[in-house]
């Protein structure tokens, strides 16, 4: 390692290969256990069965601990890459961002799939022992084994024949137990994975044999999603018969591509767990995402329209999303031709179309639905309805406990009309620009907005009895309703007006300083408050792509957190979608101020679109972590500081 005295070129490392995985396996998958990365081969024949290639994939656990996927898709290439003149099924295994999912051209070798980063089962292979690859096409049946964390032990090379017509990939892998917290594979939630594959493909067999015992599953789906929801609900009293369906994008559709679309299936019960479940492209998202949002949007608007048209709704009464959707199980399965994922394991889907995607399709064949079947509508609206009611009585309760000696509100404070802690949430915003647009942009029934002036003061070394001396500090705790703290105190959290406090700032330079002097007053002061969740930072976007209209596609904006996201935006427009690259301007926002109360909206402020981060403390040790604040918000430690950027500068990362 470089001494803080020797910084120079020779101090920057580059990491080649696959060494990024190993050196910070966490990044690129889970490291509990190895399943995720067994996952990822999973995830690859079933793309292919997804492309209709394949009708068989089978999953062995060995008795030596290792476990082979085996499909009977095309095989993987083994031929040389025209490029890099290596064999693809080596690239495949052994570059990171290499694969064939990233051409969506028409005639791609795949149209929609889960695995987009191309960095699937090189990870894969990078956490392992060892991995064996054989491969059978045109007629031959090809092996390459790879050892040591990916490298290359014996080449590839032909082991056998075969019939012309047999092809598919068979991938043995051995995973590396030193990079895992557990070297077992949970075969409950294995057997939970390969069962969803089942149900998302029917006809399409899927099995797990495990060695040691000799037993071995199969599973076979004709009817889908729906058979499945109801074993899952384990014949649980249904409020009304399931709702499911599925609408996919044809070839003229003006705003998605052709195959975009979803199936789902819906249920309604009064009792019992809900179930919910989704995927995109197959690959499951237990954390949901924008497909989710587009489901519960579609639903509840449906629903709030049938109730209306039928004058259902009790003078006083608002129905709200989670009004309709909080006894609902459900499983959805959506198609999205360039998904944007949160991270590399892909639990949670970012892509903001698809909460218009699925919304449109799931609303228009609800209000078919419902307006097929009436009295199943009105049983339906009745149960959201008092829903809706026991909401309103608990809203209320809570203000009356609250009545008695409230302090009076900051009066920059744009307070929301509802009383329901469960789901207010405030924004704190940089300048009265800013807090202007968020005012206009917000949801005023459920949404607060506190504009700050200028720069918080750094509270670190702040006496938590002098910081109402700033007015800013005051402003904040009485607006959100709890006093300052400190870490073993156990201050009185019944007062929290919103449960979300979310720091809102521009997404450049001064913006993140704002960011951290807030998280410091909020770590140093009110740690309570960061430790049971309710503290979040907004991430509005840096740029906005304007595409001009083609055809009788109209004109579309797409907006973008970074420049990572604005580059895979444009590769997606130009190269999928061959839009000329003199039809994109694209723009750079200097400031949430100005952005449009609607822009802000869409991006920033609305649940259903928006990206919120909550603030955690993680695992970090409580000494450690109060002497780095010292040293990085400390007022006399400058000195310090410039040691430590010196010292430390050879560990940053770079985008080599």
């Amino acid at each position: 390692m470089a001494s803080k005295d020797n910084y120079d070129e020779s101090s920057i490392r580059v990491l080649k290969g696959l060494e990024p995985v190993r050196e910070r396996p966490g990044m690129y998958t889970r490291t509990d256990n190895p399943l995720h990365i067994i996952q990822e081969v999973i995830d690859n024949a079933a793309d292919e069965a997804l492309a209709g290639f394949a009708k068989k994939i089978q999953v062995t656990l060995n008795t030596d601990q290792s476990i082979t996927v085996e499909d009977d898709g095309r095989g993987i290439p083994v031929g040389l890459h025209p490029e890099e003149k290596v064999p693809v099924v080596e690239i495949v295994f052994t570059r990171l961002h290499a694969g064939g999912k990233f051409d969506k051209k028409a005639g791609g070798a795949y149209a929609f799939s889960g695995g987009l980063h191309g960095v699937g089962v090189s990870v894969t292979n990078a956490l392992s022992t060892k991995l064996e690859v054989a491969v059978t096409r045109d007629g031959q049946v090809n092996e390459l084994i790879f050892a040591d964390g990916g490298n290359v032990q014996t080449p590839l090379h032909v082991i056998d024949t075969a019939p012309k017509r047999k092809s598919g990939t068979r991938v043995r892998v051995w995973p590396d137990a030193k990079y895992f917290d557990s070297a077992t594979i949970p075969q409950q939630e294995l057997i939970h994975l390969l069962r969803s594959k089942a149900v998302l493909m029917p006809g399409v067999q899927v099995s797990l044999t495990i060695e040691k015992t000799g037993d071995t599953r199969k599973w076979v789906y004709e009817d889908g999603l729906a058979g499945y929801l109801k074993e899952e609900l384990n014949d649980v009293d249904l409020l009304i018969p399931l709702f499911n369906g599925q609408e996919y994008a044809g070839a003229h559709h003006e705003q998605f591509a052709e195959g975009e679309g979803a199936a789902w299936v819906v249920a309604w019960t009064t009792e019992g767990n809900v179930v919910r479940e989704s995927y995109v492209n197959l690959i499951p998202t237990v954390n949901g995402g924008t497909h989710e949002s587009g489901l519960r949007e579609g639903l509840f608007h449906a629903l709030n329209a049938f109730a209306g048209m039928h004058n259902l709704l009790p003078k006083g009464i608002k129905l709200l999303p989670e009004d309709v959707f909080s006894r609902a199980s459900f499983v959805l399965s959506a198609k999205v031709l360039d998904p944007q994922f949160q991270g590399q394991v892909k639990e949670r889907l970012n892509s903001r179309d698809a909460v218009k995607l699925v919304s449109g399709f799931v609303k228009s064949a609800f209000e078919l639905w419902l307006n097929s079947h009436v009295d199943y509508g009105k049983k339906l609206a009745e149960f959201a309805i008092a829903q809706a009611q026991a909401r309103s009585k608990s809203a209320q309760k809570v203000e009356k406990r609250k009545s008695s000696g409230v302090a009076v509100l900051p009066g920059k404070l744009t307070d929301c009309e509802s009383n329901d802690v469960t789901r207010t949430e405030v924004f704190l915003v940089e300048g009265d620009s800013a807090g202007g647009s968020a005012k206009k942009g917000r949801d005023k029934e459920f949404q607060a907005v506190l504009p700050l002036r200028g720069k918080v003061l750094n509270a670190w070394e702040v006496d938590k009895d002098r910081l109402f001396a700033n007015n800013e500090i005051h402003d904040i705790s009485v607006a959100i309703g709890v006093d300052p703290h400190g870490p073993n105190d156990n201050p009185d959290l019944s007062g929290l007006r919103y449960r979300r406090i979310c720091i809102l700032s521009d997404a450049d330079v001064d913006g993140s300083h704002i960011q951290v002097l807030l998280l410091t007053l909020f770590y140093r002061h009110f740690p309570k408050l960061v430790e049971n969740g309710f503290v979040y930072v907004a991430q509005p976007p840096l740029f906005r792509v304007d595409v001009s209209a083609q055809g009788k596609r109209p004109a579309r904006k797409f907006y973008c957190l970074d420049a990572e996201e604005l580059a895979s935006i444009q590769d997606k427009l130009i190269n999928t979608e061959n839009i000329r690259e003199s039809a994109l301007t694209v723009s750079r926002f200097k400031g949430l101020g100005e952005m449009s109360a609607e822009q802000l909206r869409e991006t920033t402020l609305n649940p259903d679109t928006r990206r919120l981060l909550r603030v955690g403390f993680g695992q970090l040790d409580q000494e450690q972590t109060l002497a780095m604040f010292d040293m990085l918000m400390g007022k006399n430690e400058s000195n310090q500081r410039r040691s430590w950027i010196e010292e430390k500068g050879n560990l940053a990362d770079l985008d080599v």
